[in-house]
């Protein structure tokens, strides 16, 4: 065997030790079926071993599946279903696709106990093999977490995991689980008994064989005669009060969406009325269903494999020598800054953390302290974890503490005078180290003028609020070298971020596409749209917010400064009259600023919860009758206006990728994540149906709807983006 190795000891109980070679953590694939699936026979036909424990020789216990394994059976259903036809694809592909679930149930029913011993993070499907053991037993470990995130990838657990928590907890807790895929820590897991035990790690193994020895049962709860469901039948008072609401509020966050949230349902509240063997079976046909939607498949392609290529480093220059960050320095302590300074120093980073005096450094440092508290409340870390990460981070106005650096980050005001000033001081101390400005809008190229040295000066932008959000955008002038691209996506790996490579040009890749989103409901709100249709429609078209709850929070004021500082460079063609209209109106004439003043396009009271502000209405030209707008118009108005963005990004050159289209479109502002991305939302269309829905809707709203160039040689051809051109799969570290 090449994945596990298998000891049996003299009281006939077998340690099942998975060790996958050359991977950091164990994954499902086809091998390791296989050569579990011989394990499990053995186990079961051998009257010699009593029972098995099943643990990991890695930190973590599993990742989950390989769901490059899952997109192999969709091309595999795809050229079944031209040689053989779409019956005999759709069961091939339900055949090979409950393997994993009959394996487990195999174990599951094996007549011998089994006991999952928990050394480390288990996710998915390895998650699923624990609840198909009889027994599961972790190793007490603060990092360690438990879960079934498929939901997060357009799947739903597909091994019996919709099953066995269905059947271990209340049908509400068990929805919950597995319609958000959150990670659970073991003091949740355990409370809510989907592990039975949390012991030190030294006496992981010792436990599991106790138990075992102990006399444990080789039967789940829901093989014993007279097992009833934790949350009675489904056709029962408390059901009746779960499944109807459930379907509600999977509405109410998912708009339909989803198919795989919709199925999940469908699989939870049809199988709780079968027995197990029936209710698995109903679940693989519902997987298998799932594995043939366009929405699975743009999802794990861009939220599994390619931002799993991105993050191993597939931009990164090859022949550069790894780089062995250890300190950091970070000009400017305000709420980008100490946002910085937090990921960083999280990440074992030492940081130097500047601004312009004492107090102001302090402020930044406290900024940080707040945000780990708030985490240490919410029980996302430890007191000693923070104050760990605190004593990392030196808040001072002596640029000379930089002395050491490997990368110093300018976070410093959007103006240029400010940002050749720290960049100036910088380089007196550190003249040869990697320079990176956190701008959001000015140009990689024009910063650089002032280094000593172009090609270490790099653009590195952070997303706002820095701890929450996953994408980093790296943009290089048109000087920059690969030294300081590969230094920089190293320091973005080291901080567990996602990055995209991007060139200069005003607005980078992802505020030129959010900008598109913003104005579209602006230009909506003049047009007469009611204020919340605007904003409902743009949720329910898969956008996280609405454009103008969005504007709030990145303030008016700012939006009015881009769009003048646009029209200065650009002249006046380059705004919309409307939107110069509508922004000049609420920022100038009304002091509306969003959220930091409490007033914008909501208001902000102090005791409850915003609401739109009234006086909207009176700044529309007129008022169009809701119940004679379409709601798909309006719908594609908003996804088409930044997918056409996406798509000129990329035909300039700005975007060289298109796995850091989709990828930075779904991380850095939310664009429909069933899409799988701005530029998998053409592909999934068909580029010649996307282009003849331009031009419909360039003639009704504007030129701002024109097909561009290679769109239209697209549709003419009939080609797609990821088939003219494909991820260079060399790349990938």
């Amino acid at each position: 065997m090449t994945n596990f190795k298998l000891d049996v000891d003299s009281d006939g109980i077998a340690l099942v030790t998975w060790d996958m070679p050359g991977r950091s953590m164990n994954v499902i694939d086809p091998t390791m079926i296989t050569e579990l699936a011989a394990i499990v026979e053995k186990v079961a036909t051998d009257a010699a071993i009593k029972g098995a424990v099943m643990t990991s020789a890695k930190d973590a216990f599993c990742a989950g599946a390989d769901l490059t394994m899952l997109e192999m059976l969709g091309r595999l259903f795809g050229e079944l279903v031209k040689t053989s036809g779409e019956e005999a694809a759709a069961a091939k592909l339900f055949e090979e696709s409950r393997k994993l679930s009959q394996l487990y149930r195999r174990l599951e029913t094996s007549g011998k106990p089994w006991v999952a011993a928990i050394n480390g993070t288990a996710l998915g499907g390895g998650f699923e093999l624990c609840l198909a053991c009889h027994y599961r037993v972790a190793a007490d470990n603060e990092r360690t977490a438990v879960g079934l995130p498929e939901i997060k990838v357009g799947l739903f657990p597909g091994a019996g995991g919709t099953q066995r928590v269905a059947r271990m907890l209340m049908p509400a807790d068990a929805l919950q689980m597995l319609l958000k895929g959150d990670q659970l820590r073991l003091n949740r897991a355990k409370a809510m008994k989907l592990v039975d035990a949390v012991v030190p790690a030294a006496d992981l193994i010792k436990t599991a064989k106790d138990w075992i020895k102990a006399g444990g049962k080789a039967k789940a709860p829901w093989d014993v005669e007279g097992f009833r469901l934790p949350g009675g039948p489904v056709y029962s008072k408390a059901g009746m009060m779960t499944f109807p609401a459930a379907n509600a509020l999977y509405r109410r966050e998912t708009y339909d969406n989803y198919p795989a949230a919709r199925a999940l349902l469908q699989v939870v509240y049809e199988g709780l009325q079968l027995p197990i063997d029936r209710a698995l079976t109903v679940e693989s046909r519902y997987f298998a269903k799932i594995l043939r939607s366009p929405e699975a498949a743009a999802m794990i392609r861009s939220l599994f494999v390619s931002m799993g290529e991105l993050n191993k480093g597939a931009r990164r220059p090859a022949g550069v020598p790894p780089s062995n960050l250890k300190k950091i320095g970070i000009i400017g302590a305000g709420f980008m800054g100490a946002g910085i300074a937090t990921v960083s120093a999280g990440a074992g980073l030492e940081v130097v953390l500047i601004d312009r005096d004492q107090e102001s450094a302090d402020k930044g440092k406290a900024h940080v302290q707040k945000t780990l508290t708030d985490q240490v409340n919410k029980g996302r870390t430890t007191g000693t974890q923070r104050d760990a990460v605190l004593a990392r981070i030196t808040a001072t106005p002596d640029y000379g503490a930089l002395a050491g650096c490997d990368l110093v980050i300018e976070a410093v005001f959007e103006d240029r005078k400010v940002k050749a000033e720290a960049t100036l001081k910088a380089q007196a101390v550190v003249p040869d180290v990697v320079f990176a400005s956190n701008t959001s809008t000015l140009p990689i190229t024009s910063l650089a003028e002032t280094a000593k040295d172009a090609s270490r000066f790099i653009g590195i932008h952070f997303f706002s609020p820095v701890e929450r959000m996953l994408l980093v955008e790296v943009i290089l002038g048109k000087k920059t070298g690969d030294a300081a691209l590969a230094l920089a996506l190293d320091f973005v790996r080291a901080i567990h971020k996602t990055p995209i490579v991007v060139n200069d040009t005003r607005g980078f890749y992802a505020n030129r596409c959010v900008l598109n989103y913003l104005q579209e409901g602006h230009l909506m709100l003049m047009e007469g749209v009611p204020p919340a249709m605007i904003e409902n429609v743009a949720r329910m078209a898969g956008m996280p917010v609405g454009p103008l709850s969005l504007n709030d929070e990145v303030a008016l004021d700012l939006g009015w400064k881009i769009l003048k500082a646009t029209e200065v460079d650009l002249g006046p063609k380059a705004v919309h009259p409307q939107q110069k209209k509508l922004l000049q109106e609420l920022v100038e004439k009304q002091g509306r600023f969003g959220r930091k003043n409490g007033k914008g396009f909501y208001d902000y009271p102090q005791n409850g919860p915003k609401r739109l502000w009234p006086g909207l209405l009176d700044l529309q030209p007129k008022k169009l009758d809701p119940e004679k707008i379409s709601v798909e118009e309006l719908k594609s108005r908003f996804l088409v206006v930044q997918a056409l963005e996406a798509a000129r990004t990329f035909e300039e050159g700005v975007v060289t990728d298109v796995r850091e289209a989709d990828v930075g479109s779904i991380l850095g502002f939310g664009f429909a994540p069933f899409t799988g991305g701005t530029l998998s939302y053409i592909d999934m269309m068909g580029s010649k149906k996307f282009v003849e829905l331009c031009k419909a809707l360039e003639k009704k709203h504007g030129a701002r709807f024109k097909p561009s160039p290679l769109l239209l040689d697209l549709a003419a051809k009939g080609d797609t983006f990821y088939r003219r051109f494909p991820p260079d799969k060399r790349k990938a570290a």
